[in-house]
């Protein structure tokens, strides 16, 4: 080394050495993660389904190779594909057709970093193989799933059978209180990842729409700067029902409101407008108890294994502490309120049945449906972003209003 350089064989030796040490140590610190192999977020293409009723095939184009699960789970019968986290760029429509053993497949991302592929069956079946090919010339990589008919005796023997689900006071507390005592808000987006809730004709999906009022409501509660807000979910991706409950339980929240945008399948009538639920042991009238049902099956639909105790009334009715439903009624009336100056209501606007994501005992909650996908004018509302930032502002005007008149009580909380 001469004049501040390095040259010659030994120096350059050195800044070989030097340069593998730097690379080893980034390495071994995370820092080389991002690579021409593993850098790039895998992408699904792709999808296409072959075969019959007795042996059927479902292949997913990808841009690369990854590693993926598969398993089936009883009660319905599915088909679960586990993957890392994956952008989903699938055809429209993808998923629903049916062809040989499946009726269906749904995907999305089911929690943050993990995706998911949900095969609904219809006869049983057991997966014969799984397997990704890598890219070839120019043929994608691809993921096949190969499912051969059974028996359902064979199919229930070799399926996971979903487990009743954990008490939420076993859950984490997601955001600390710690000395903020303002209150504690949470926004639960309905659906996500592979649950896209109900569908317009126009591909607009319900799991879209609601997240981005929740988002739009979160934003516009914060900058009254007289609330925290915490949300189940801020992307596309699914947060069982039971964990809904408890993110409000354990975060010790003054008011849960979980928001939907309902569909009415074709020969069900004409319905519009927004509705505002609550939890009721009845239901108020048929059409919430089918609302109930549909929105309680979510778990199944994003392949969710817990399911809630056989006896599920009792929890959610004898638990439910006539002090919260009566606030939880109280805002309900106080949001209609408010809401029909932005948005057409339904003609019963107020209803209630035996939601599981409304059960906490303790924390007043309320389901907002925005309206239906399937009403050509509700639709054209709530693809609208003024009508978004306008319906938002006055679930933020009913929620000053609630806890004004429920100040000082609320202070304590």
């Amino acid at each position: 080394m001469t004049g501040g350089g390095i040259r010659g064989p030994a120096g350059m030796r050195i800044v070989s050495l030097f340069i593998a040490a730097l690379l080893l140590a980034a390495g071994s610190l995370g820092l080389g993660a991002v690579s021409a192999q593993t850098g790039q977020r895998a992408t699904a293409l792709d999808a296409r389904l072959a075969g019959d009723a007795n042996r059927t095939r479902i292949v997913i184009d990808l841009n690369r190779k990854i590693e993926v699960r598969s398993y089936t789970i009883a009660n319905p019968n599915r088909v679960v594909i586990e993957l890392p986290e994956v952008s989903f760029d699938l055809p429209v429509g993808a998923g629903k057709q049916a062809r040989g053993l499946v009726s269906a497949f749904r995907y999305g991302q089911f929690a943050q970093g993990k995706g998911r592929i949900v095969i609904d069956l219809r006869e049983p079946a057991r997966i014969d193989k799984t397997f990704v090919l890598a890219a070839i010339d120019d043929q994608p990589a691809r993921l096949v799933i190969d499912l051969v008919r059974t028996d359902a005796a064979s199919f229930l023997k070799g399926a996971l059978v979903p487990e009743p689900a954990k008490t939420a006071a076993l859950r984490p507390q997601v955001k600390p209180q710690g000395s903020d005592t303002r209150p504690l808000i949470v926004i639960d987006p309905g659906h996500g990842g592979p649950d896209s809730g109900a569908q317009a004709k126009t591909g607009d999906e319900e799991k879209e729409v609601v997240l981005d009022v929740g988002k739009r409501l979160r934003d516009q509660l914060l900058k009254t700067n007289r609330y925290r807000v915490v949300m189940t979910r801020d992307d596309d991706y699914y947060v069982p029902l039971d964990e809904r409950v408890a993110i409000a339980r354990t975060n010790n929240a003054a008011l849960f409101i979980s928001i939907h945008a309902d569909s009415l399948s074709k020969g069900a009538g004409e319905a519009s407008g927004a509705t505002i639920y609550t939890l009721s042991e009845r239901a108020s009238d048929s059409d919430a108890q089918k609302l109930a049902d549909k929105e309680n099956d979510s778990d199944k639909f994003a392949g969710y294994l817990a399911r809630q105790p056989d006896d599920i009334a009792n929890i959610l009715f004898d638990l439910a502490q006539r002090n919260t439903k009566n606030h939880s009624a109280l805002f309900a009336r106080t949001l209609v309120g408010s809401i029909k100056g932005a948005a057409r209501l339904h003609k019963s606007p107020l209803r209630s049945a035996g939601f599981v994501v409304l059960k906490s005992p303790d924390v007043p909650s309320v389901l907002l449906e925005l309206g239906y996908l399937s009403s050509p004018d509700d639709l054209k509302q709530m693809t609208s972003e003024t009508w978004r930032e306008k319906v938002s502002a006055t679930v933020v005007v009913a929620i000053e209003k609630f806890f004004a008149d429920r100040a000082p009580a609320i202070a304590g909380r």
